[in-house]
């Protein structure tokens, strides 16, 4: 699962990143949490693309009652194209979401779970593979939200966490954002494990654990300590911060 990430690039960098036209321009963020918004890049338009904000957290448009549903900030990529809550948005409202980390905690017998910050080695950007939706209220008020693909963890990541965010390579991003002429079967094909090389693991301290604590010092390293060897047990949290009012 994938319930904090990060994206701390300048919005001209996003933008160029995603060849975007059109961008809402978001302050960098240390520690975004499912019910917040996020940045999303889609196609409104064949081949155009624009950043606009969603909540994170997705709601099909067929729900009648968020409050009785789960809050869906993630979506097995193995399972979406079945699944009811998914399945309409993978055909027609796929979406890329941007950043430049993610954490995930690893579980540790006797001892407090060890969090983690999974970046790109030397910086730089990623996109996951999203899916959005548009929910209209009963008082007619109308919202966009999102979700976040996961898959299999690679490798490198699995000591860590089982799963991680599926990662769509820019070469893909016409692809998988075509939602007119590249089918959900066919784009379900681009989520996979990201190359064992995409991500470095930093243990990072327990600030992270509040979705409150948004600054640079999330991400600081709590100790010499790296990701632990692949031969080492692995495995498994969420936080909500609803800034939509």
């Amino acid at each position: 699962m994938c319930g904090r990430y990060t994206l701390t690039a300048p919005p001209e960098a996003v933008k160029a990143f995603f060849g975007a036209e059109a961008a809402h321009e978001a302050p960098p963020r240390h520690n975004i949490a499912p019910t917040q918004p996020i940045l999303i890049a889609r196609e409104d338009q064949p081949g155009v693309r624009s950043l606009v904000l969603a909540r994170w957290g997705l709601i099909p448009g067929w729900v009648k009652d968020p409050g009785t549903m789960s809050l869906m900030f993630n979506a097995r990529s193995e399972t979406a194209l079945g699944k009811p809550s998914f399945r309409g948005s993978m055909r027609h409202k796929r979406c890329l979401i941007p950043a430049t980390g993610f954490y995930e905690w690893q579980k540790r017998p006797g001892a407090k779970s060890q969090p983690f910050l999974l970046q790109p080695p030397g910086g730089g950007l990623v996109a996951f593979a999203g899916l959005w939706e548009d929910w209209s209220a009963p008082d007619g008020g109308v919202m966009e939200t999102a979700t976040i693909l996961t898959t299999a963890a690679n490798a490198a990541l699995a000591p860590i966490h089982e799963r991680m965010p599926a990662v769509i390579a820019p070469e893909d991003f016409g692809a998988w954002l075509d939602v007119r002429t590249v089918d959900a079967a066919e784009a379900a094909r681009l989520l996979r494990p990201a190359p064992e090389d995409a991500f470095e693991a930093i243990a990072v301290g327990e600030r992270v654990n509040a979705a409150r604590n948004d600054d640079a010092g999330v991400g600081e390293m709590a100790g010499p300590e790296k990701a632990p060897k692949p031969d080492k047990p692995a495995a498994a949290e969420k936080a909500q911060f609803d800034l939509f009012g």
